[in-house]
C-alpha cells in the first residue's frame, strides 16, 4: 500500500484582470476519479490544503453538463460529499514529501488563485521531485509547480516535458480575456516545456518521476499512468 498526499487549493473564488471573483475551486472530476482508482487499487490517500482549509469544489464541476449527465454528478458529489480525507486536510505547513510514496495535485481555477504563491505548496512539490517520488498534476493544477522554486530561485521543475490546460482551451472555455495570467504561459516563462493537445481530448505527458494531464478527460489517463509509477 503507498500513501498519496493530494495536494488541494483552498480558495473558493479567483480574482479577475479587473479586479472582479468568481466562485472557483478545484474541479471534481479532477480529485474524484483519480480518488477512485487510487482506493481501488488499496492505496492510502491524505488531503493537505494552504491553512488546512476544507476544499471546496467548483459548484459548475458538480453540474450535469460537466459531468455528462445528472447519475455521473451525483456520483461525483457523492464522493465529493463523503470522502473523509476530503473533510479534514492537514496544513501543507506541517507536510513533509518524504513521508509519502507520491503526490497528486487536481486541477480546477482554484490553484490558480492560491498554490500558486503558496511556499509550502511549492516547498511540497521541490521535496518530491528530489526524493523521485511520482508527481500527477492535471489541468490548472501545473500552477501548483510555479511555486516549486530551488534556493537560486529557478523553478525545480524547469526543463520537464508536462501538459497542462492550454491557452486555446482558455479561449474556448470564455477565460482567456478575463484571467490575469494565461496558465500555459505562465508555465513556459517558467522553463517548463509544455506539450499541447487537442482541446478537451486525453492528453497526459510522463517525463521522469512527473505525469501531467492537459484537461479534465485525462484524469483517467494521469491516474492510470500515477499507478503504473506505484508499481
Amino acid at each position: 500500500m503507498a500513501k498519496i498526499l493530494f495536494v488541494m487549493t483552498g480558495a473558493d473564488q479567483r480574482t479577475l484582470a479587473d479586479g472582479g471573483k468568481v466562485r472557483t475551486g478545484f474541479w471534481a472530476d479532477e480529485a474524484v476519479t483519480p480518488y477512485q482508482a487510487f482506493k481501488a487499487a488499496g492505496h492510502e490517500i491524505t488531503v493537505a490544503t494552504p491553512g488546512a482549509v476544507v476544499p471546496p469544489a467548483d459548484p459548475s464541476s458538480l453540474s450535469a453538463r460537466a459531468n455528462g449527465g445528472e447519475a455521473n454528478a451525483a456520483a461525483v458529489r457523492a464522493v465529493v460529499e463523503g470522502a473523509a480525507e476530503l473533510r479534514s486536510p492537514l496544513a501543507l505547513s506541517d507536510v513533509r514529501a518524504g513521508d509519502f510514496d507520491a503526490v497528486y495535485v487536481p486541477g480546477g481555477q482554484g490553484p490558480m488563485e492560491d498554490l500558486a504563491v503558496d511556499a509550502d505548496s511549492g516547498r511540497v512539490l521541490t521535496e518530491a521531485l528530489e526524493a523521485g517520488l511520482p508527481v500527477g498534476v492535471v489541468c490548472h493544477g501545473p500552477a501548483a509547480l510555479l511555486a516549486a522554486l530551488k534556493e537560486d530561485g529557478t523553478n525545480a521543475y524547469a526543463g520537464y516535458r508536462i501538459t497542462a490546460f492550454t491557452n486555446t482551451e482558455e479561449q474556448l472555455a470564455g477565460n482567456a480575456e478575463t484571467a490575469r495570467w494565461l496558465l500555459q504561459d505562465r508555465l513556459t516563462e517558467a522553463g517548463l516545456k509544455v506539450e499541447v493537445g487537442e482541446p478537451w481530448a486525453p492528453h497526459v505527458e510522463v517525463d521522469r518521476n512527473v505525469v501531467t494531464g492537459q484537461n479534465p478527460a485525462s484524469s483517467r489517463l494521469l491516474a492510470t499512468e500515477l499507478l503504473k509509477q506505484l508499481a
